[in-house]
This record gives structure tokens, sequence and C-alpha cells, in this order.
């Protein structure tokens, strides 16, 4: 989880130095008179009849800079557009900037080829599907379908790739390793419904990648001729008397200007996490348990721009949540149960499955039972330890659960673990041993007590090509949406796997780029 600023500045500072002088530059040239009323309330539209002038006009207009916004600020430049994007922040890189840089990727990339890995576009295809009830078909085949030419594109781009696979269970690899598994492939069910494979690729660097890859695409940006003005406000979108989208209102340096948008429009302001009213209203279960992360524009203005010109919302309770207990992998040997002394869930899954199984039992209480060999502290801080013992009998005892529960189901557990099954929860064979040499210790996993974390998942609905739809389907005539501003891939906290956040936004940014560079000039659609 990160709070701070999105945009490290030692990275980058030639973004940071420029933005003053660009922003200068611009309030040269000529002002929107007076002040625009309720600027601050971005689901309130802007007449077009009631722009006195327009301050600056471009061909594409992207709201936001942050993978998703210079993908799509890329594709729409090299494809001609006169392409402009205004940040709100003083710098770019949006929540990109302070993630792992794990890209979901699969089909036969060149790292998994070079790592021995077979794979095929149909088996990430019905992976993807699984993992959600409500998959957008057109969506999820273009991005199984289009994975491999995506990595290459990316390569193109100057994001480095190391041809390593990481062999570790781990949410990401903390050297500079690329390939390693990001989500519930080889977990049950998911195992029995598709070939499993490795598909999680970090970007080359320690630690946290997310910055080495915004930085590369920022310089792709500027070789396409991108121009990119920080510090402006996004408030309000300006609609034509049919509805469709004109332009946008913005505030730079305390001014409220007026900027036309000849072919098109692109949200990709982040998603909705913190913002307290949003995430009460649509994430109320999980509000206030779960630590929200982001960064601080994570606050649905993207979302709410695109409800005011008609747009519809989809999965807006939808989230990914997680509690990140391990590494160290050892911890996997154990086994997680409830206040009931049950076993819920197969300890192999991944963080983000089992944060949301292990959220929603009763009472939220949950614990991790280890024994002496497979003991260790996890790397997240906050994981307190609810007792150690002896025995199994006096564990149980110690964390209040009903008598015999937690013996029985240790029992049950250890007798299979020692012939290698587990026949209630198909945890893998490689992570089956039986849980018998003291001292035995609990973990306290329980929701609103351990380390939680969570984000919005859910946002406008669009096309694949990201033009955004109304509740009837319908286009909305010049706006497009991509990355966590819309409902990508990612819309299932069950199935919700790494990679596929930034995954989502630098492919369906491409896309929308470039569809909206393709619309035609706004003075030749009206007299056309």
């Amino acid at each position: 989880p990160h709070s701070q600023h999105p945009a490290p500045p030692e990275l980058y500072p030639h973004v940071l130095s420029s933005a003053a002088s660009d922003v200068d530059k611009r309030q040269a040239r000529g002002r929107v008179a007076g002040s625009v009323e309720g600027t601050d309330v971005p689901t309130r539209p802007f007449r077009l009849d009631d722009v006195e002038t327009w301050h600056e006009t471009a061909d594409v207009l992207i709201v936001g800079y942050g993978a998703a916004g210079a993908c799509a600020a890329i594709e729409a430049a090299q494809a001609g557009a006169e392409t402009l994007v205004l940040e709100r922040a003083s710098g770019g890189g949006g929540t990109t900037a302070i993630a792992g840089g794990v890209i979901y990727l699969g089909g036969g990339t060149r790292v998994q080829k070079a790592c021995g890995i077979e794979d095929s576009a149909e088996e990430m295809l019905r992976y993807l599907t699984a993992s959600t009830p409500d998959p957008d078909p057109d969506k999820f085949r273009r991005y199984a379908e289009g994975s491999v030419d995506h990595f290459e594109w990316l390569v193109s781009q100057g994001v480095p790739f190391k041809d390593a696979m990481h062999e570790h269970r781990v949410t990401q690899p903390e050297n500079d390793d690329c390939l390693f598994w990001s989500g519930n492939e080889k977990s049950w069910p998911y195992r029995e419904i598709a070939r499993p494979a490795p598909r999680g690729h970090k970007v080359q660097g320690q630690g946290d990648a997310g910055p080495v890859l915004f930085a590369r695409l920022h310089e792709a940006a500027m070789r396409s001729g991108v121009r990119v003005q920080y510090d402006t406000r996004v408030q309000r979108l300006v609609l034509d008397d049919e509805g469709g989208v004109a332009g946008v209102i913005a505030r730079q340096q305390g001014e409220d200007r007026a900027l036309r948008a000849r072919r098109g429009v692109i949200l990709c302001a982040g998603g909705f996490a913190m913002n307290d009213a949003m995430r009460r209203r649509h994430l109320s279960r999980i509000d206030g348990m779960a630590m929200p992360i982001g960064n601080p524009y994570d606050d649905g203005t993207g979302l709410r721009l695109g409800l005011s010109a008609r747009g519809a919302g989809i999965h807006l309770d939808e989230y990914h949540i997680t509690v990140p207990y391990y590494p160290p992998e050892s911890l996997t040997f154990g086994i997680l149960v409830n206040g009931q002394g049950q076993r819920f869930i197969a300890e192999d899954a991944y963080h983000g499955r089992i944060g949301e199984i292990a959220s929603r039992q009763p009472q939220g209480k949950v614990y991790l039972i280890v024994d002496e060999p497979i003991f260790g502290r996890p790397i997240i801080e906050g994981f307190e330890i609810a007792a150690v013992e002896e025995s199994i009998a006096d564990l149980e005892a110690a964390l209040a659960l009903p008598p015999l529960t937690l013996q029985r189901t240790l029992e049950h557990f250890n007798r299979h673990a020692a012939l290698g099954e587990d026949p209630v929860l198909h945890k893998q064979p490689a992570w089956l041993r039986p849980i018998t040499e003291p001292p035995f210790a609990a973990y306290d996993l329980s929701f609103g007590k351990a380390p939680y974390m969570a984000f919005s998942l859910g946002g406008l609905w669009t096309r694949a090509t990201g033009e955004v739809l109304t509740e009837d389907g319908e286009i909305v005539d010049g706006l497009f949406a991509a990355g966590r501003s819309c409902c990508g891939i990612s819309r299932s906290a069950e199935g919700y796997v790494s990679g596929t956040s930034i995954g989502d936004a630098t492919f369906f940014g491409r896309l929308a780029g470039r569809a909206a560079a393709a619309r035609g000039d706004a003075d030749e659609r009206s007299t056309g």
C-alpha cells in the first residue's frame, strides 16, 4: 500500500520542471471570461452554448496521465492526432508509478518461451473467463489474443523485461525477475478449467517497478509528440445539444478554462478507492474494514465525469481485497480456519481470493494455524500472533473455538496430507504436509483486524475500444474511457489476478487512443 505522491520526482525531473512553463505558455493565449459556476461537481455537465471562448483546442484530450493515459496518448499521437493530456498532479504516473509494475500477459510471450513455459491465447482466455461471473466476451477475447503483440509493443516503447522465472510463492518478485505465478492458475478449481501457466510479467527492476514502467511510457509519449499539462484539474465535460462531448472545463492555477476536443475525450483518471463518500456508498461491506490503496487522486472523478454524459457505471460494488500474509511461502503449508475451527479455502490460492473469502467468514474470524517447521514472520507488518501453545487442544481453547473443532479439523487434514491429498479443498500436493510438530501458533487474520487492503474495480461501461456506453447500450459521442475509470478485465474479488490492472490499463488505453484518433473532426462531422 502506498499513499505518497504518484510521481517520484527523482525518476523524471524533466516532467515536473516542464509543467509550470507549459501552463504559463498556454495561459498567455487567452482566458475563459469569469469563473464557471459549479466546476467542482463533475456529475454536472457544462453546455456547449455557454462556452464563451475556447482556451485551447486539440484533436484528443486525455484526462489523467497514468499507464492508461500514457498508452492512449502514444497511440493517438502516432495515429496523427494532436494529443493533449491533462493531469491533476504536478507530475505523471498515477497509481502505476507507485505499484509493483506487474502486467498480466500470456499466450506465449518471449519471456514465457525463454523460461520453457507453454501457453496459448485459448488457455489464457479460458482462465480469465472463469475468473469472473460476468466476463465481457469482446474485451476478454481481444486481451488474450492480443497479449503477445502487446508485450512486444511495450518492449518497443523501451519497457524492459528480464527472461527469468521467479520460482517462489510471492505477491511479486522483490528482485528483477520477470515471470511468476500471479493468480489462481494452479489452484482449484481453475487448474481443472484451463491449463496452468505463469503470466505475471514484472517490469525489470528491483522492488516496485511501476516507476520504471511509467518512466519508459512517458519517454515514448514525449517522442510521439504528446503534450502534457500538469496541475490541471478537469472538473466538467462540455456537452453539445445532442449529448455529445465537445471538450472539458478544467482549472489551471486557480482559473477555469475551456478546452476543446475535435475528435474525443478519453477518461483515464483512475478509480474511486480514495473517495470516502463513494466508498461508503458502493463498497460499504469493506469500508472501514480494509485499508484503501491507490494514489490520492483515485477519487472517482473519471467515473463521475462519465456519468454526467449519461455513461453507465457497472460493477461499482466490486473490489480487489487482499490479506497478504505470505511471503514467507512456508506459511502456505499452514491451514486457514474460521471461528468454528473449520477450513474454508485451499491455502495455495492467490492472496486476493483468500482475502475475499476470508472476509466473508462468520463474524470475520479467521486464523492461520502453523507449527514449528513452517512458522515465519509475514513481510507485511500488522499480522499478530493470537496464541502459541504446545498442543492443538490448548491452541483451540486459547482461541475460544468450539471444543474439538480445531482438533478434528487438523486430524482430518493431517491424515490426508500425509498421503499427499486434500479431498475437501483440493490444495496442491506440493503444499501439503501434516501440522504435527509443536509449538503450534495461530496468526490472527480476522477481517477488520489483520491488514486487509482494497481498491475499487467497477467503473464506466465501455466497448473494448473505449467508447463509453449509456444504460441503454448507446455510445456517448466523443467520450472514451480506459484504466480504472472504466470496468475492464478485473471485475471480481474472488477472481482478481495481479497484473490485470496495469495490463488492462495499458492494453485498452491503446485501443481507446486509436479509436479516438480515428474519429473525424467535430467540424467535419457537423458538415458531413
